[in-house]
């Protein structure tokens, strides 16, 4: 089965800020891969890597079987045309920690937006699936609602119905709680567990140790721009082999 995700040597500097540090890893397809870790780990940077939005400077990394961002020509790699990279991401969602809601839209209007925009489809089908997809966040009373009429909560799970209607074959979660408060953190996550029962292939940058554990297929722990333990959530959640996993976790569970 080809990864969903597959990351070899990955290496990413600003200057001679050295971020990532040879990240080797794979996502399997419908699986739910949670990355942990302190500040600064690395974990934000290597998820933007996966949609290119940060170039890496060594090392390969590819979803469904292709090369992110580059194309190989023989031994080379060539950097792909921007309309190109564009095309890639249209099967990779992403929400950040920040909502990013275009303010003077509805929920509704931006939900519709880049499907009519990218894709070219009609008003009527973009609006019909955006319809669903509010409904299946638990805000189909809200789609007149701009977004600052609406709780952190609920523009976080306008967000997510905003990358899902892309129909994304991934989705990348930066950090979709920490922005919250937290009697408003349970209604975004309980929509992630849906899309985890759905089948979506989801990595995770999250401080949410209990929805790791269940419902996480994997759990790497990162530091200083490496993998320093990886398995299943309970087992590394439960039983850390390694001193710095074991320091972080005794702080954050």
């Amino acid at each position: 089965m080809t990864p969903m995700v597959k990351a070899e040597g990955v290496h990413k500097s600003y200057g001679s800020a050295h971020i990532l540090r040879g990240i080797d890893l794979e996502v399997a397809p419908r699986e739910v891969f949670c990355l942990v870790g302190p500040s600064g780990s690395g974990k934000s940077t290597f998820l933007r890597c996966i949609n290119h939005l940060e170039k890496i400077n060594a090392g390969r990394l590819s979803v469904d079987g292709h090369l992110v961002g580059y194309r190989q020509k023989g031994d080379k790699l060539y950097e792909l045309k921007d309309s190109e990279v564009a095309a890639q991401r249209r099967d990779i969602g992403m929400v950040f920690q920040r909502f990013n809601l275009f303010p003077h839209m509805t929920a509704l209007a931006n939900v519709m937006e880049a499907p009519i925009q990218v894709k070219g489809e009609t008003k009527a089908v973009a609006r019909e699936r955006a319809e669903r997809l509010l409904d299946r966040v638990g805000l189909a009373d809200k789609a007149g609602n701009y977004p600052s009429q609406l709780s952190g909560g609920q523009q976080q799970r306008v967000a997510i119905a905003r990358a899902l209607a892309m129909e994304p074959k991934l989705m990348l979660f930066d950090e979709p709680t920490s922005a919250l408060d937290p009697e408003l953190v349970g209604d975004v996550l309980d929509v992630m567990r849906g899309l985890a029962e759905d089948g979506m292939t989801m990595i995770v940058v999250t401080h949410e140790m209990g929805f790791a554990r269940e419902v996480g297929d994997s759990l790497v722990f990162m530091d200083g721009g490496v993998v320093v333990e990886s398995g299943h959530p309970r087992d590394v959640l439960t039983n850390p082999q390694h001193d710095r996993t074991k320091s972080f976790l005794s702080k954050v569970l």
